[in-house]
């Protein structure tokens, strides 16, 4: 299977920013998604900047990694400055 490039440099910023809060909880995917009640392939996708959440999964993911959206999207905001 030939890989997804990211949907844009702001869906890949948010992944990291996902991701990143995620391994700081020393959280699986597959926990992140099972608390957020979503499917772990879908959040993979979020994760690598594939999938476009829509605001009641980024508000779920966002309460489930214990953050406000505000602040999931600010560590997205300093992701997508810090690889621009």
């Amino acid at each position: 299977m030939r890989p997804v490039a990211p949907r844009s440099q702001a869906h890949a910023a948010l992944g990291r920013a996902i991701a990143r809060a995620r391994a700081r909880r020393d959280m699986s995917q597959e926990e992140l998604a099972s608390r957020a009640g979503m499917d772990r392939t879908f959040v993979g996708g979020i994760e690598r900047g594939e999938e476009n959440p829509s605001f009641d999964k980024l508000l779920r993911l966002a309460r489930t990694l214990g953050l406000a959206p505000s602040e999931l999207v600010a560590a997205a905001e300093r992701e997508e400055r810090r690889n621009s």
